[in-house]
């Protein structure tokens, strides 16, 4: 958990091409990351620690799919999780982030944008975890049945845990620190993945707006706490 103040992190790169993770390994080791390789989704789940701060997972592999891999890291870790892979496709892009990632990175892929990506991750995990930031103005905000700790980033609804991704987790926050205040997609997009909108993110921030309906809600598809104005974005009611 960037236990060391002399390294950036430590991730783990899955994908069962050698040459993929010999590239990997130099390009992260040479930012003073801590590198783990794991050739198969079976090697990569019984490496995965609390001392995993990211995971780079390929899409095709042959053991099981990076989607379906994805799945089964969330059931133990929110991590945050950067798929690689050769299809960009806005269908492809929608099934990992359904799957629980959280940020995607098409082959061939440049130096600069692996290392501003995974950087990115890092950060915003950082501030998810609640590390190395301010104490925030509020140590809890509570809406209805839904209560969060803002020190811990811990999330209740009926004094029951929810567990969320980094990314759900902050979206979430930012509609209850302002309920009844209408954000639109482009306006989530840039507040939370700290990116430029581009034309797949409403699709992107759609994905997301529904996982977090279906861990807040009682009835996902009738939602009664995060409703979408048609044409113009969210807002928590």
């Amino acid at each position: 958990m960037l236990s060391s103040s002399t390294r950036q992190g430590h991730i783990m790169v899955v994908d069962d091409d050698n040459e993929i993770r010999d590239i990997l390994r130099m390009l992260l080791s040479s930012e003073n990351f801590k590198v783990t390789e794991a050739a198969a989704p079976s090697a990569a789940l019984s490496l995965m620690s609390r001392d995993i701060d990211l995971v780079i997972l390929d899409v095709t592999m042959p053991e099981m799919s990076g989607y379906d891999l994805c799945q089964q890291i969330r059931e133990i870790s929110n991590v945050p999780i950067l798929f690689l892979t050769a299809k960009s496709g806005n269908s492809d892009l929608m099934m990992g982030y359904a799957a629980g990632g959280d940020d995607y990175l098409a082959k061939p892929f440049a130096y600069p944008e692996l290392i501003a990506r995974v950087k990115g991750l890092l950060r915003r995990y950082i501030v998810y975890q609640g590390r190395h930031t301010p104490k925030p103005k509020e140590d809890f905000l509570t809406y209805g049945d839904l209560r969060i700790d803002c020190v811990h980033n811990y999330v209740w609804k009926n004094s029951q845990p929810i567990e969320l991704t980094d990314t759900e987790y902050r979206i979430l926050k930012l509609l209850v620190t302002y309920p009844g205040q209408l954000f639109t997609a482009q306006y989530i997009y840039e507040t939370v993945w700290e990116e430029d909108f581009l034309p797949n993110s409403t699709n992107t921030v759609m994905v997301f707006i529904r996982k977090i309906r279906e861990k807040i809600e009682d009835d996902p598809k009738k939602p009664a706490i995060l409703v979408t104005v048609w044409g113009r974005g969210y807002k928590i009611v």
